[in-house]
């Protein structure tokens, strides 16, 4: 039942971002998308890929959506769609059903993920997944350096003028 209420607030928040007229809010929308996928990816034994998730596509993927739409601006662009409207909702209704059908767990799967993952969480994520770890800080540093240099305001240049001796 859980996931399915999660799975329903992916939808909710992935349609929201679909239809939102801002963009600020639809960078807001597709955060919620991401956290909710994030914590699908945790109940389902996916620690690791929860983490990543959660840090990279809610947290960075966001700070830089709302930072290049602070700086350029909330003009509309106007969208042309070259894909019926019938073939989307075909697509679309495809996809709601591989995902409905993906999240569902399994029994069998939910045994053999109970008997794969013996240790702690700690233990997995501190040393059975060090070099994970280390990327995800790489990863958020340089999303941290990358915002930094663009927040830096430019230093005047000065230019050096000679003076032509008379």
């Amino acid at each position: 039942m859980l996931y399915i209420i999660i799975l329903v607030g992916v939808l909710i928040c992935a349609f929201q971002a679909i239809i939102s007229k801002r963009l600020l809010v639809t960078a807001l929308w597709l955060a919620g998308t991401s956290a909710l996928v994030a914590l699908t990816f945790y109940l389902l034994g996916a620690y690791q890929l929860a983490v990543i998730e959660l840090s990279v596509g809610a947290g960075l993927v966001t700070v830089l959506f709302v930072f290049a739409i602070n700086i350029a601006g909330e003009t509309p662009i106007p969208v042309t769609t070259i894909i019926p409207r019938a073939l989307a909702w075909i697509f679309v209704i495809l996809m709601l059903g591989l995902i409905g059908w993906k999240i569902i767990p399994d029994p069998i799967l939910a045994t053999a993920l109970v008997k794969s993952v013996d240790a702690g969480f700690q233990q997995t994520v501190w040393f059975g997944r060090q070099l994970d770890s280390y990327l995800q800080i790489m990863i958020i540093f340089a999303g941290v350096l990358s915002m930094l240099g663009l927040l830096k305001e430019e230093q005047p240049t000065e230019m050096l003028v000679v003076e032509e001796e008379k």
